[in-house]
């Protein structure tokens, strides 16, 4: 029996073992990554994916993969697969070849909802890969396509007009506000030059990346606006991924890697990325000019180790009015940035516990869900993960540490066969509490020809929150949107029909994308905020968090740009009521750091609210 001590002295004695330990690391990898050495491969993973232990097929009763089985006749109907009747069908993915020989063919690309005419109805826009032939100039480029909606449950392609289609590879997506005019901007990360799309205000976009500086032209991943200095302009950071030469891809047997140098599970696969040298990450400062100033290293996150990022979101951790940044790796440790308030970040990744899973291990981070699932009033991280391994759900223990809860919580088996990418928290039945979406989806072509109990293209996940601490997967009823069976990437999640549930786009590599939309009946209240910085704000009042009382429960929500895989989701805050319909207390805490209380007359609304005038034209 251990004698009973304090929670504090426990927490505080964890801690230091714990920034011991980061202390050692930091000292041993900072020595490995002089002249940003790759991450070495292992026995396990060869030089693909950082994976767990290796698994036992899991089967449905009819002895299909349960990644594209596990269909329940009967079962209750939340999410319909609305893709053709939407008109979205009309865009078609493409990511190199099938076969998928190098590793700039697999990770795939984002999606961004986001209203670009504000006209109070959110549009899509779906980002598109490329071929190496495009690149080279041999063949058309794919097409990226912004999809505007019609307010009747169709959507029109507008890309010609807007001027928005990229031509480039393209793999994230992060939707801001920039300049503080009111109208949303794109920021779009390609292997290849960046762009960002200004939003001219008439339905058009202008690509002033060059002149901004920011176009990097390397391998850029999911990136996130954010305002981390409170000078009421977003600030950007985008992840590096891979060091890649198209003209030289790392390939088995070839540029001098030997034969059978890449596998997975015995099996030649493409190469990466552990074994090949990452790109670094960049934080940009908003000059308020119009042009940015690359300021990665003075703030501490420019990745000199060589990570190799796919996903990020700003959002603050401690709640200390400062949003911190936090980072999907993939299969090396995650990264977690702690905001000191004077313009740099300390790495508290290990410190946190957000770095490794619970086991002590990295693990292959894809894509990042933000929410308060607990509802404490502290911001909670659920990360996916590689197939042979859990997606990983952290608790945000409030200061400043994180607890890997996934078993506790019910879903480290049930993860193990996908592989995650875009995920979200999400209401879904309005109950009050938050739910999870996982779009899954497997990088190996080759896996179709084994006995692995696992698929190329999967079906979704979706998590239902039993009471604050752990969730059941809800049955994937037959025929229903749970139940399509897609190569996902990108996710995003939003309020696409203004009808108070919210629905998901998945971006599916080289094929047409999903649209979900959420039949959910029951008689749940709902509310959704649009909110609208002041003079001291970022105009689109990101960085914002809300908390809202009904029904005697508290309810926190943040405005973020980016997380998910590469994606961007509705930055308008959504409140499941369950039975209640009164609103008994709302308080925004807004970026510039003011703190504001209003009060909403009505539940099943949609409501604006500006900064220091409350809600407006109601």
């Amino acid at each position: 029996m251990f004698p009973l001590y304090p929670k504090c002295i426990l927490q505080s004695t964890f801690r230091s073992f714990r920034a011991l330990f980061m202390a050692v690391f930091i000292l041993i990898s900072c020595t490995l990554a002089s002249g940003q050495e790759p991450v070495k491969p292992d026995a396990d993973t060869g030089s693909g994916m950082r994976t767990g232990t290796r698994r036992p097929p899991v089967k449905d009763a009819q002895m299909r993969p349960i990644t594209a089985g596990g269909f329940v006749d009967g079962a209750p109907v939340y999410f319909v697969d609305v893709t053709h009747q939407a008109g979205l069908d009309k865009f078609h993915h493409r990511s190199g070849e099938p076969a998928k020989t190098t590793i700039l063919e697999t990770p795939g690309s984002g999606v961004a909802l986001l209203d670009y005419d504000n006209d109070g109805w959110l549009d899509i826009y779906l980002l598109n890969g490329s071929t190496v032939g495009a690149l080279k100039g041999k063949e058309p480029a794919p097409r990226a396509m912004l999809l505007h909606n019609n307010h009747d449950g169709t959507f029109t392609d507008v890309t010609d007009k807007a001027g928005v289609a990229n031509e480039r590879w393209g793999f994230g997506v992060a939707v801001g506000d920039y300049d503080n005019d009111g109208w949303p901007d794109i920021y779009v990360s390609n292997y290849g030059k960046n762009r960002l799309y200004h939003n001219n205000h008439d339905g058009t976009f202008t690509d002033v990346a060059e002149k901004a500086g920011v176009t990097l032209g390397s391998w850029s991943t999911g990136a996130t606006w954010g305002d981390y200095d409170h000078d009421g302009y977003l600030d950007l950071f985008v992840p590096g991924y891979v060091k890649f030469d198209i003209n030289n891809p790392p390939i088995s047997g070839h540029g001098g890697l030997p034969q059978g140098f890449c596998e997975f599970r015995g099996v030649p696969v493409m190469c990466g990325p552990r074994g090949l040298p990452g790109e670094p990450d960049h934080l940009f400062h908003n000059n308020k000019d119009g042009t940015f100033t690359d300021v990665s290293v003075k703030a501490g996150v420019d990745d000199s180790r060589g990570y190799y990022g796919l996903s990020s979101v700003f959002v603050d951790i401690d709640d200390d009015g400062w949003i911190d940044l936090a980072v999907a790796n993939d299969s090396v440790p995650k990264y977690l940035y702690r905001n000191k308030h004077d313009g740099t970040f300390e790495d508290v990744s290990y410190l946190s516990g957000f770095a490794l899973n619970d086991d002590g291990r990295e693990q292959a981070a894809m894509g990042i869900a933000v929410g308060d699932y607990v509802r404490n009033g502290h911001i909670d991280l659920y990360i996916t993960n590689f197939s042979d391994d859990y997606n990983t759900l952290y608790r945000n223990d409030g200061e400043g540490g994180f607890a890997d809860v996934t078993s506790q919580a019910g879903i480290s088996n049930l993860t193990l066969p996908f592989l995650g990418w875009g995920t979200g928290f999400l209401d879904f039945d309005n109950d009050g509490l938050l739910d999870i979406f996982v779009a899954n989806g497997h990088v190996y072509p080759e896996v179709d020809k084994t006995d692995w109990g696992t698929t190329y293209r999967q079906r979704p996940l979706l998590l239902r929150n039993v009471d604050g601490l752990k969730f059941q997967e809800v049955p994937p009823a037959t025929g229903s949107g749970l139940a399509v069976v897609v190569p996902a990437r990108g996710a995003a999640l939003g309020d696409l029909f203004n009808d108070g549930h919210i629905d998901v786009v998945l971006n599916n590599m080289d094929t047409t994308p999903t649209l979900l939309r959420n039949v959910t009946k029951n008689a749940n209240h709902w509310v959704t905020l649009k909110l609208v910085g002041g003079a001291k704000s970022p105009r689109d009042a990101i960085g914002a968090k809300v908390f809202l009382m009904a029904g005697g429960v508290r309810q926190r929500a943040d405005i973020f740009s980016g997380g998910s895989y590469a994606s961007s989701s509705d930055q308008r805050l959504h409140f499941g009521l369950a039975s209640a319909t009164k609103i008994e207390k709302v308080e925004i805490f807004w970026p510039s750091g003011a703190k504001e209380a209003i009060e909403l007359p009505a539940v099943d609304r949609i409501y604006m609210v500006v900064e220091g005038k409350g809600v407006v034209g109601q």
